[in-house]
């Protein structure tokens, strides 16, 4: 029988150093580590956590897709598999063609955030909260899953929520579920009840602004957190991805967890490349271990 080369290696990112440190888009190298050195980089971030008053969280689409939602832009992503698919999330277009409104309405009710569950990243999350422990948890996600896994984190949702319909008019506000009974009904572009305005999912499209409070608060957790996690995003989308910058200004350390590289690798101060269900869930089981200790 040949001998099976196989090993338990994955790829680590490394900061670069030097005058080329700054060319490309992602100034990283690979390094191949072994499971037991990713295993001492979940138990530096277990105590990280553990030691920490005060934990922000930036999650990006990363964290529910393995709950079964596609990102936008990854391989599988909605736009990179039908790019005509971003006017559905443009402000303007949404407006002027109801082409675009019915085939959002399809998309919204056929996307498979109504029948996802919370996956162990988002339990992990959750434990996190202690009465010695604050964490604030700021998701571009829509989908409300960290909120089902229950845990006392508060929850900022930069992007909104799925979960309602919005009247771009009134700013009318139901249960989304309202209003997949009447596209059920066959009213393929329903309007508003109270003024006719135009409906679509209480979530932020091109072309509308995020919620001031909303930003003002995660601002402001960012800005007194002892510790900023980012999970699953590659920070490139802003204003969202500013809030690690936020962080590492008041001098917080900054951990990623995220399997591709990241705008910020280069000021992390722990990198984890792996699957975060099953990464998050090991720094959980960390957190409860004695030895546990930077």
């Amino acid at each position: 029988m040949a001998e099976s080369h196989a090993r338990p290696w994955r790829v680590r990112r490394a900061r670069l150093t030097g005058p080329g440190a700054s060319a490309g888009r992602w100034p990283w190298k690979a390094e191949y580590v072994t499971d037991r050195e990713t295993e001492r980089d979940l138990r530096e971030l277990a105590a990280l956590i553990r030691q920490a008053r005060r934990v922000f969280v930036l999650a990006g689409a990363g964290m529910s897709t393995e709950s079964g939602i596609p990102d936008f832009r990854g391989p599988e992503g909605l736009w990179t598999k039908f790019p005509e698919a971003m006017k559905m999330f443009d402000l303007d277009s949404y407006r002027s063609d109801p082409a675009v409104r019915k085939a959002a309405w399809r998309v919204r009710r056929e996307g498979g955030i109504r029948d996802a569950e919370p996956n162990a990243g988002h339990f992990a999350v959750a434990a996190w909260e202690t009465a010695e422990r604050q964490v604030t948890v700021a998701t571009q996600n829509i989908d409300g899953l960290q909120q089902r896994a229950g845990g006392g984190a508060r929850v900022l949702e930069l992007h909104g929520t799925y979960w309602e319909s919005m009247c771009l008019s009134c700013d009318q506000r139901l249960p989304i579920e309202e209003t997949f009974a009447r596209v059920e009904a066959r009213e393929s572009d329903p309007d508003c009840l109270v003024c006719g305005g135009i409906l679509k999912s209480a979530t932020v499209a091109f072309g509308q602004l995020l919620d001031p409070e909303v930003v003002d608060a995660a601002i402001e957790a960012a800005q007194s957190c002892d510790l900023a996690l980012a999970i699953g995003s590659s920070l490139s989308v802003q204003p969202a991805a500013s809030l690690c910058s936020v962080a590492l200004a008041a001098g917080a350390p900054l951990a990623i967890v995220n399997a591709e590289p990241t705008e910020y690798d280069q000021s992390a101060d722990l990198i984890i490349s792996d699957r975060i269900g099953p990464a998050l869930k090991r720094v959980s089981a960390l957190m409860n271990d004695p030895s546990t200790s930077v």
